[in-house]
């Protein structure tokens, strides 16, 4: 089967188990409908600022946060990709850098996607009450459907 209404779907991951779910759902909607799968990472530079020491491995000096992030963004949508081609769906991995719930919607109306899926919850922690979920600023501003799949 052949869906029209989804052909694209961008699915965000940030890397944690809490994703898993998401990452399933948007495997399984995407060898349904025959649609392309965008695994999307993005690195947030106020993490930088915001990730306690105590979390990071021991080895990663403060100048190579950012090379970290990035290596953590390749594994995450490299898991998608190993995810969607186990049941023959194509998948492209995507890693950026910026705000994600900003980089998220530009990403998916630029592409242009017909679909986003996320989880609700991330590893975002304790900047999640300060800031807000990422979920909830891609739900509340995205001009596409969103998908949040609860864990």
């Amino acid at each position: 089967m052949v869906s029209e209404i989804y052909k694209k779907i961008v699915v965000a991951t940030d890397g944690s188990k809490e994703t898993e779910k998401a990452i399933k759902c948007a495997v399984d909607l995407a060898r349904l409908a025959g649609a392309k799968l965008y695994a999307l990472y993005v690195v947030d530079r106020e993490a930088f600022l915001t990730t306690p020491l105590a979390t990071m491995p021991i080895d990663v000096a403060w100048g190579e946060l950012e090379e970290h992030f990035h290596h953590e963004g390749v594994e995450a949508t490299k898991k998608v990709a190993e995810a969607g081609a186990a049941v023959g769906v194509e998948v492209e991995e995507n890693v950026l850098e910026g705000h994600p719930a900003e980089e998220i919607i530009k990403f998916s109306e630029e592409l242009p996607a017909d679909l986003i899926v996320m989880g609700s919850l991330g590893k975002s922690g304790f900047s999640r009450f300060l800031i807000g979920s990422v979920a909830d600023k891609v739900t509340r501003n995205a001009k596409l459907p969103v998908m949040v799949v609860r864990n």
